[in-house]
């Protein structure tokens, strides 16, 4: 069973019209999730959207290459086409967007999905007693069964909230966990990045789960997690060698806590020479003046989380700082705050907090720069702005709708400012992911929620009387 939105106004049968090419097969914007069917090798037009947010300047108007009244193709996966009064391939589905926005699938940098868990939990302990009380006395309990319920009950929340691709810290976690892990986010469907750390002793799993679990499937890929203290400098060096031995990112927390400056994290990882491309620090929070310089010189790139920043009470990230900098910035929902997921919110507070803390509405992020952080900025700092982030013909086909006719969006005044300020995840109609459509109607295609509820429940009982 999948709940359906109250909220969504019954206008589509008024916007969408009969229109279509006599070879195509057109469809209402609306279509009933348990009816999908799908041809392989099928394009889709998603005809006449009211704005296409492109985030290529090269292809419309402005830094986010916005289209009005324009089309969208997708065809083998990939954005095909993207222009005014398309032409439908033979065989096509065409679907009728009169009314709707269409955007690229949201890119979240920095999330551990497992934490679905523990959501809600000790909601009034900062960071160390968080990680202390939830955080670590947790995880040794959940055993596979319960890690593939909260995570594919997580990773479903992103998917319907418009992620399209995430990055995943995973903690050291024994073989058998990490199959029913990847397994869980496969089930998904969403894209997603396996930054998976290991214990001390046992660092060659790591390619294991690279090559068996996650070379073969076509939406995964890795990077390695660490934590980067002055204590363990041996363990870190051989984490780094091994990523550059695979062609792996690095990915660390850093700075996330005042008391994380003694362990002298930016000290460690410039000792073993990651600083580089090859590096992404999570949450860096308390970073100064001059790693902020050093971070701009050597293309290191960041995850602000600022939810999560809120919620355990770290600070606020100098944003600007790294802005003006030019150091490549994506967002992440961190699972300090996976209580649920929502771009929307996560982009807000982006916004409002450095606007409270400087006074000053034009500070960064602009809400044109927290969108195309919440996209194609944070592809580019995973390393994947070549593939998604964007609605570039070429690009894989990660694509949203998004319905502004809805009593917390609607009316209109302006579409870009609304998207951030007004935007919810109930506004997300439609998901596609690399060209497969994943939600519609405001529904998970093939997904029972109720079952999938019942499960993480299930499984969070277990935990509770272990």
């Amino acid at each position: 069973m999948t709940l359906k939105n109250p909220m969504r106004l019954n206008r589509r049968s008024l916007l969408a019209g009969a229109g279509g090419l006599s070879l195509a097969a057109v469809s209402k914007t609306a279509v009933p999730a348990a009816a999908v069917t799908e041809r392989p090798g099928q394009a889709t037009l998603l005809r006449g959207a009211a704005l296409v947010l492109t985030m290529d300047p090269h292809i419309g108007d402005g830094e986010l290459g916005l289209l009005k009244d324009a089309d969208v193709l997708l065809r083998d996966g990939r954005i095909a086409e993207v222009g005014r009064q398309l032409k439908a391939p033979r065989g096509a589905r065409v679907r009728d967007m009169k009314g709707q926005f269409v955007l690229p699938g949201f890119v979240d940098i920095h999330n551990h999905l497992w934490q679905s868990s523990i959501r809600g939990g000790c909601s009034d302990q900062d960071l160390v007693g968080w990680l202390k009380t939830c955080n670590l006395s947790t995880l040794p309990k959940i055993d596979p069964a319960g890690m593939y319920a909260f995570v594919h009950l997580s990773a479903l929340d992103a998917l319907q909230a418009g992620v399209t691709t995430l990055v995943d810290w995973v903690h050291a976690i024994p073989y058998a966990t990490s199959e029913r892990y990847v397994q869980a986010l496969d089930d998904a469907g969403l894209r997603f990045v396996y930054a998976m750390a290991a214990f001390k002793g046992a660092e060659e799993q790591v390619r294991t789960v690279k090559e068996r679990l996650l070379d073969p499937l076509p939406l995964a890929s890795a990077q390695i997690a660490v934590h980067a203290r002055k204590g363990s400098v041996a363990t870190l060096r051989a984490s780094w060698k091994q990523a550059q031995d695979l062609g792996l990112m690095l990915n660390s927390h850093v700075l996330e806590h005042r008391t994380d400056r003694a362990d002298e994290q930016i000290a460690t990882l410039r000792e073993i020479g990651a600083f580089g491309p090859g590096l992404l620090m999570n949450h860096a929070v308390h970073l100064n003046r001059e790693e902020i310089e050093l971070l701009a010189d050597h293309d290191v790139r960041v995850a602000h989380c600022p939810l999560s920043n809120m919620r355990l009470a770290s600070g606020v990230a100098p944003l600007p700082k790294l802005h003006k900098a030019g150091v490549k910035t994506g967002l992440g929902h961190d699972g300090g705050t996976n209580d649920t997921s929502d771009m929307f919110a996560l982009m807000k507070a982006a916004v409002g907090l450095q606007r409270a803390v400087h006074e000053d509405p034009q500070i960064h992020p602009t809400l044109p720069a927290v969108l195309r952080m919440g996209t194609l900025g944070g592809a580019e700092a995973i390393g994947m702005a070549d593939q998604v982030g964007s609605l570039t013909p070429g690009k894989r086909a990660d694509v949203l709708v998004l319905d502004p006719g809805t009593l917390n969006f609607a009316p209109r005044f302006d579409w870009t400012s609304q998207i951030v300020l007004n935007g919810q995840p109930l506004n997300i109609t439609d998901v596609y992911v690399d060209g497969r459509l994943r939600k519609t109607g405001g529904e998970l295609v093939n997904v029972d929620t109720e079952k999938v509820v019942l499960a993480a429940e299930e499984a969070a009982a277990r935990l509770t009387s272990a």
